[in-house]
């Protein structure tokens, strides 16, 4: 039986590697072959290659896909590829072929479909990180929430008290009478079942409260978990709301009382308000407003404009007046499209300054030709990575022109150089302004015209000597 476990984890073991080998492989052959014309999340002068051979597979053709990427041309001109005739359009660059096997396709598509979110280098477990609570500060709020609690406890007995006397009153007692209310007992009990609840909470907050064990650092007197805390808090937010409850019903038993007087001074109240915000003549003094005219024996009140409107109306008018000369009398204020300007402007100078301060302020209008051998090194690495598949190492031309010769499409001065690798061009030259900061794309501008002439394929474009 023991065998046969450790057969079986060696064998788990020996999977994993594979397929983690399996992927690097598959990485770093992406990077040779494919990563020139091809984006892992978006389509570039190749289509997106992520699920392609599911969709290939899903056409049935998936024993074709090593045949399009050894030789595209010679499986659209067969004419037993659907999936290539619906491809051969994309771009107006035929793909080269690549040297791949099958098992080295399938490791390239495997990374494509499956990328590794980050490439640590390493086989160690991560360690179990212990958070280990700051007992100092946990003492402190420990204290700070006790006397918190013993505040609104007082608060709690001083409103209990005083609801308890003002039940007892004759007077609350004659009133409780007249109108047969039996609420006072109810409300009673939930008093005491809630400060009952309240001294029982209130005397086990120290549940989960330890001694501290004899260490070399100073601890506190008594070691207060992060759950103490919690359930102290807990404790307050129910005390609050025993006090809330409490006001509540003490307010409520008042109203009991006083229900007359406080009826008539919101009624007062009331028609103050009303009267201020829009008006309106009493009832009884409305004769003084009637209208003479009359039509069918109704007669109309010459009532005035409800304040409230009429200021509405003049801080509208007020407004409007502000708005006209601050925006296009005193040009004070800037309209929507002068503020945009404005931020678009500062937003430039920002960016600007940014790359001067990073060495980065590099474009077509100001970009030199690097003669140093350490740029023309880089700009050779970065050559070697993402255009020789378009253009050879030497650079003697494949899919992409010959950059050795005198012939120029798009133009020979370094300006024009930088600019084509920087935008890409409309016949299928990738732009790498996403890939390379503008150092590198100077560095690699600087070593294409760097290049010495090269036998390869037939000039294009102009002769400019």
């Amino acid at each position: 039986m023991k065998k046969l476990i450790k057969q079986t984890a060696a064998l788990f073991s020996f999977t994993i590697l594979m397929v983690t080998t399996n992927a690097q492989d598959g990485q770093a052959l992406f990077k040779a072959k494919c990563n020139t014309c091809h984006l892992l999340d978006k389509a570039s002068t190749g289509p997106m290659l992520k699920g392609v051979k599911q969709k290939w597979a899903d056409a049935g053709e998936g024993d074709l896909l090593i045949d399009w990427v050894s030789n595209s041309t010679g499986l659209i001109a067969s004419g037993k590829s659907k999936m290539a005739d619906a491809i051969k359009g994309f771009s107006p660059m035929e793909m080269p072929g690549q040297q791949v096997t099958k098992e080295e396709l399938d490791a390239i598509l495997s990374y494509v479909d499956n990328p590794p979110v980050a490439a640590t280098g390493t086989t160690e477990v991560a360690k179990e990180i212990v958070y280990k609570p700051n007992y100092k500060e946990n003492l402190s709020t420990f204290y700070w929430l006790l006397v918190s609690i013993v505040i609104m406890l007082i608060v709690i007995f001083i409103l209990s008290s005083s609801i308890v006397n003002l039940v007892k009153s004759d007077y609350f007692t004659n009133k409780i009478a007249e109108k047969k209310n039996k609420e006072n007992g109810t409300i009673l009990k939930a008093i005491i079942l809630i400060l009952t609840f309240g001294l029982i909470a209130s005397g086990n907050t120290s549940l989960a409260m330890s001694i501290p064990e004899p260490s070399t650092e100073p601890q506190p007197w008594i070691l207060i978990e992060n759950a103490d805390i919690y359930f102290l808090i807990a404790i307050n937010v129910v005390l609050v709301l025993v006090i809330l409850y409490l006001q509540s019903q003490f307010k409520r038993l008042l109203a009991l009382v006083y229900e007359r007087k406080r009826k008539e001074k919101e009624v007062k109240a009331f028609k103050k308000l009303n009267q201020v915000l829009t008006d309106v003549v009493p009832i009884e003094e409305e004769h003084t407003i009637l209208m003479h005219h009359e039509y069918d024996g109704i007669r109309e009140l010459d009532n005035n404009l409800p304040p409230w409107w009429v200021w509405g109306f003049g801080i509208t008018i007020l407004t409007a007046v502000i708005y006209l000369f601050n925006y296009h009398v005193f040009n004070t204020g800037d309209l929507q499209y002068q503020a945009y300007e404005k931020e678009i402007k500062k937003a430039d100078a920002e960016v600007k300054a940014y790359l001067s301060k990073m060495a980065m302020n590099v474009d077509e209008s100001n970009v030199t030709l690097m003669k140093d051998a350490g740029d023309l090194s880089k700009g050779k690495a970065l050559f070697e990575t993402n255009c020789v598949t378009c253009h050879n190492p030497k650079g003697e031309g494949n899919i992409g022109p010959n950059l050795t010769d005198k012939n120029w499409i798009y133009g020979f001065d370094i300006k024009d150089v930088f600019k084509t690798v920087k935008n890409g061009t409309p016949n299928g030259m990738p732009e790498h302004n996403s890939k390379f900061n503008p150092v590198q794309l100077q560095q690699v501008a600087s070593f294409v015209l760097s290049l010495p002439d090269a036998k390869g394929k037939a000039p294009q474009g102009e002769i400019i000597e």
